[in-house]
């Protein structure tokens, strides 16, 4: 009998765990589904406002090109500070929102790089990403204190850009570049080993779905980022 009941248990432990680990790859897919619909609003809005010399005068030879780079800074408040309080639908039209917003702010990379050396670089990215996004599911390792270090140098980066608005120093801008694909890189790898341990069965679909949109939100500037930063370096400019 108790060999009967210890069987019992190790596959009722089985079945568990199975749901388990299915529950969380759904939820992962999600969030990366959702960042991935994010990055192809984004790039459509910026590429259509590139295209459009009316839409490039307005925006970019206005003061509304300062509403343009504000804008995604305005929803990254929205979303983070707003999360508890809005409902699974709105919070999907606040990110909706935010990605075309997005797309208005680097429509301007257009103007600047060549088409070829943008997509060169965004699918240099997209391997790099894929790449440590992995690590960060699969690795064993705790990445907490590395995330810590990593949100600290990206204070510095923050000062050292703000610096260089005023210095215009051409060898602090490619260090200001090669630092920060360090550090999105690795948030890349701490961010979604962050997603993966706050995901609960438990979670209702409000709070799943709130939580699925937010970390699409987290890798989406990973990504975001790493790309601006490599395109700084490997792009070719018009």
């Amino acid at each position: 009998m108790a060999l009967q009941d210890r069987d019992y248990m190790r596959a009722g432990s089985s079945v568990a765990t199975d749901a388990y680990d299915a529950g969380l790859r759904a939820h992962m897919l999600r969030v990366y589904n959702y960042m991935c619909a994010g990055l192809i609003l984004t790039g459509l809005v910026a590429f259509g406002i590139a295209n459009s010399q009316a839409a490039v005068e307005l925006i970019f030879f206005t003061p509304l090109k300062w509403i343009a780079m504000l804008a995604p800074l305005a929803f990254i408040l929205v979303l983070s500070f707003g999360v508890q309080k809005m409902s699974f639908s709105t919070l999907q039209m606040v990110f909706w929102a935010f990605a075309a917003a997005m797309g208005v702010s680097m429509a301007s990379i257009f103007l600047v790089y060549t088409g070829g050396s943008i997509a060169k670089v965004f699918f240099i990215t997209a391997g790099m990403f894929a790449a440590t996004s992995l690590y960060g599911y699969t690795t064993k390792r705790d990445l907490a204190k590395m995330g810590s270090f990593l949100f600290m140098g990206l204070i510095g980066l923050l000062i050292a850009m703000i610096v260089n608005i005023f210095t215009q120093s051409s060898a602090m801008q490619f260090a200001i570049s090669i630092l920060g694909v360090l550090i999105f890189t690795g948030l890349t790898a701490w961010d979604t080993q962050r997603i993966k341990e706050q995901y609960h069965e438990g979670h209702g679909y409000e709070t799943a779905g709130k939580m699925a949109i937010m970390g699409a939100v987290a890798l989406y500037l990973d990504f975001v980022n790493m790309f601006q930063f490599l395109l700084a370096l490997l792009g070719n400019r018009e």
